[in-house]
């Protein structure tokens, strides 16, 4: 046995132990956190026609020494657990047996977007970020977050690509249903109690690592575009309130998170390097480590390096201000800038090259290397933590008591603007849309023609506009409005039964003209309908708050101040605003 691989001896000396046993190509390999799927049996993708990303588990684990992967999809937990252990036999066998560190973006509640989050499947269904802040109940954050770990730590998710604490202060950006709202101080408690909830007090076998996003904040875009995309890089502070955004982080990294994901955004009009947060060493070395005193793992986000293809389209660079800059160069002045890891790429050759011509030290390697074999050891991935029981992982995810606690929450989130006539009472005649007449049934008598109806039921979405690339159709941007000929139509139901119209706002919908005619409104954050029809007819309590404000107009929306939290004029409903029902 060799010391690293002894469970008695202390963390620091397993892992100079370890790396020093280690070769560049080992060293390198560290240093990606990729991509993988699975097959849903859960057996490895072991072929692909080399056509698309990822590339196939054995050339990763195998050949490029990689382990540290994203899983992508939604499968059964049985089937994870499965997969899990088949890909940490597969890395015991290489050389020095290093585990895989595996992690997953958001899997607890509705929002389906590969490029941010996947909705629940197997897992217990909570409310989005958004709806937890509309609760602003720290000791609920904590519960889910716990709730989170258990069912991650089943099978085999070791980090949390998650929470997002970005501040939703345009209300056009496409990413607000992943954060807390656009309040600081409440964003702050919250994450607090997030870390605490995923990690323990200390990072231990029990833990699930949380990589806090979006660093330094990245809810200032400019125009509310995405930095996924090149109409989107700029991030702006009109409103001098580039602090403001760094609050929550300060919260993050007093409750001792592990790591930190910075942001696209490419900074524009500071005194910061006009460069993508990845590679900017005076945000990232400068104010990140030196001055909040940030002592984790720093992995960049997605597909800095290569400017892959997503969907078999090709992706414009998000390497922004750095176009210009081969792939070795790219990875040398992320480096550089203080960066341990890059997300959604495998190319540690770059990094060898890079050691062998001396452009980086194999010292500024080990730095990162360091940090990031320090965490597989104390998560327990070197001992008793590298498998999972696929039978525990089938009871442990979606269990019933899991599933009412967020069941429970989803009620409590949802934030009644308007309340007219609610809560309902009988059993009145009810049209419905978008909601499952199924499930209205156990309410009241589900008609066909809303002339024959008591009363409607209308469920809506957040307007946005389509966009021609297949990914960024995934993220809601654009127009906050109801657009003709939709509005016509709602308003023409409106009229014609008294409706009670719930929209879910993954963003800030602009709504005047339906809140005014509505015989009720209701907000939700991710609920489904039985929720919804409990709080309407008072089987259950509503309790949520606005996380942000509505905008009166798109106008109102593009007078306002990106930095500045709810500074639309004359809104329709504040922050804040909720009645009790």
């Amino acid at each position: 046995m060799h010391p690293y691989e002894d469970a008695t001896r202390p963390v620091d000396e397993r892992v100079e132990d370890l790396l020093a046993r280690m070769t560049p190509e080992e060293k390198a390999g560290q240093l990606f956190h990729s991509m993988l799927m699975m097959n849903a049996d859960g057996t490895p993708v072991t072929e692909t026609d080399g056509s698309t990303l990822p590339l196939t588990t054995p050339d990763l684990i195998e050949d490029r020494r990689l382990t540290h992967f994203n899983l992508l999809g939604t499968y059964g937990a049985r089937e994870m657990a499965l997969w899990h252990n088949a890909i940490q036999e597969m890395a015991a066998g290489t050389r020095l047996g290093i585990p895989v560190s595996l992690s997953t973006d958001p899997r607890h509640a509705f929002t389906d977007n590969i490029g941010a989050s996947f909705n629940a499947g197997a897992f217990s269904a909570w409310p989005e970020a958004l709806g937890l802040a509309a609760i602003g109940d720290p000791e609920l954050v904590l519960a889910f977050a716990d709730t989170v770990r258990r069912e991650y730590l089943s099978v085999g998710f070791r980090t949390a690509l998650h929470p997002q604490i970005d501040l939703a202060t345009e209300p056009r950006w496409s990413r607000q249903s992943g954060t807390f709202g656009s309040d600081a101080k409440l964003t702050g408690e919250l994450v607090r109690a997030y870390v605490r909830g995923l990690q323990g007090e200390s990072l231990g076998k029990d833990s699930v690592a949380a990589m806090i996003k979006h660093f330094p904040g990245g809810g200032p875009q400019k125009d509310g575009e995405d930095p996924h995309f090149p109409h989107g890089k700029e991030q702006v502070y009109p409103g001098g309130m580039r602090e403001h955004h760094l609050e929550p982080f300060r919260h993050a990294i007093a409750a001792g998170c592990s790591q930190m994901m910075p942001y696209y955004g490419q900074p524009i009009g500071t005194d910061w390097e006009e460069v993508g947060f990845g590679f900017n060493k005076g945000v990232i070395t400068g104010l990140l480590r030196e001055e909040l005193g940030f002592a984790g793992i720093v992995c960049t986000d997605w597909g800095l390096l290569t400017d892959s293809t997503i969907f078999g389209e090709p992706h414009e660079a998000r390497a922004w201000g750095v176009e210009h800059l081969s792939v070795a160069e790219r990875t040398a002045k992320a480096l550089d800038a203080g960066v341990d890891q890059f997300g959604g790429e495998q190319c540690p050759e770059v990094i060898v090259e890079l050691m062998a011509s001396g452009r980086i030290s194999e010292a500024r390697v080990d730095t990162s290397v360091r940090r990031l074999l320090r965490e597989k050891f104390l998560l327990g991935l070197f001992d008793e933590r590298r498998y999972v029981d696929p039978d525990e992982a089938a009871e442990t995810v979606g269990r019933a008591d899991f599933a009412a606690a967020g069941a429970a929450a989803q009620r409590r989130s949802l934030t009644v603007l308007t309340d007219g006539p609610l809560p309902l009472t009988g059993r009145p005649k009810l049209y419905v849309e978008n909601v499952d007449p199924a499930v209205a049934a156990a309410y009241g008598e589900v008609v066909a023609d809303p002339a024959a109806a008591d009363l409607a039921v209308l469920r809506l979405r957040t307007p946005y506009e389509e966009r021609p690339n297949l990914f960024e159709s995934f993220f809601h941007s654009g127009s906050l409005a109801f657009a003709e000929p939709e509005l016509s139509r709602v308003l023409g139901l409106l009229a014609t039964v008294p409706t009670v119209v719930c929209v879910n706002l993954e963003r800030p919908a602009v709504l005047p003209e339906i809140a005014e005619r509505a015989a009720a409104l209701i907000a939700d954050f991710g609920a489904s309908d039985e929720a919804l029809l409990d709080v309407a007819f008072g089987r259950a309590k509503a309790e949520g708050r606005l996380p942000f404000e509505l905008p009166r107009s798109m106008a109102a929306v593009e007078a306002a101040r990106p930095d500045v939290p709810n500074d639309t004029a004359d809104p329709v409903f504040p922050h804040g605003h909720g009645l009790a029902l």
